[in-house]
């Protein structure tokens, strides 16, 4: 007597979900390789920035991020500064930002005038003057503050909370987005204060994050290729077994 086998059903159920899932992972993918691009480009956007000559405050700002700029700022050896604790080469400290309004420019600017190491305790002197005061310096975003940051203590912050330091100098609807890091010394008779622009912290770790997006995709797919396989195949019929067990 023989047993006739049906036939198993295919797997449409698993198949929807590896599908669904094999898009998934695979667009993951793609949006990294987008995401490496973007990042290349702002890379070399801030390197060509970077070494483009120092311009006046007008077409540095019209530059963007990272242009080199130079400019008068009226009083600015002798002007209100909050402090912002940070570390600076291994060293902890402060750096002391300031207000500065460039002659003919209708917007005020936070100029980053540098780092005072904490085992100084003086600071530069603070009164009313208009004396000019040149500076070359490179414009940076500044980052919003996480939600872990620390709240200010009086004038010290613990975070580059550009509206908030703005607000504490004095100047907030009329502040430019762009913060100015000094690279020449606003005191240069005051040799603890170290102007200086850190290096542009970018990270670039789009493409192994899109080789692992892939990677996974392609597991999956091979996942799914022996299961269903496996799936499909046929068991052996009644009559072979009992063929085999005759002979």
């Amino acid at each position: 007597m023989t047993t006739a086998t049906t036939p198993k059903r295919f797997p449409w159920g698993l198949t929807l979900v590896c599908a669904l899932a094999f898009v998934l992972l695979a667009a993951l993918g793609v949006w990294q390789v987008q995401r490496m691009q973007w990042k290349n480009g702002l890379i070399a956007e801030a390197g060509a920035a970077g070494a483009m000559p120092v311009s006046d405050a007008p077409t540095a700002f019209r530059r963007g991020e990272f242009a080199r700029v130079s400019m008068d700022c009226p009083g600015l050896a002798t002007a209100p500064y909050v402090e912002l604790q940070t570390i600076h080469d291994g060293e902890s400290g402060v750096r002391l930002v300031s207000v500065c309004r460039p002659a003919g420019f209708d917007f005020a600017v936070l100029v980053d005038r540098g780092f005072v190491p904490e085992t100084i305790s003086a600071r530069p002197p603070v009164s009313a003057s208009t004396a000019p005061v040149r500076i070359e310096g490179q414009l940076r975003q500044s980052t919003p503050p996480g939600p872990m940051a620390l709240p200010p203590e009086g004038r010290r912050f613990f975070a580059r909370d550009h509206m908030a330091m703005a607000e504490a100098l004095g100047v907030r609807r009329d502040v430019m987005a762009l913060m100015v890091y000094a690279t020449t010394s606003s005191n240069p008779e005051w040799l603890a204060l170290k102007p200086s622009a850190p290096p542009a912290a970018f990270t670039n770790n789009h493409l192994g994050y899109a080789l692992t997006w892939f990677g996974l995709a392609l597991t999956l797919a091979c996942f799914y290729i022996v299961l269903l396989r496996r799936t499909l195949k046929q068991p052996r019929s009644a009559r072979e077994a009992t063929g085999k067990e005759n002979s």
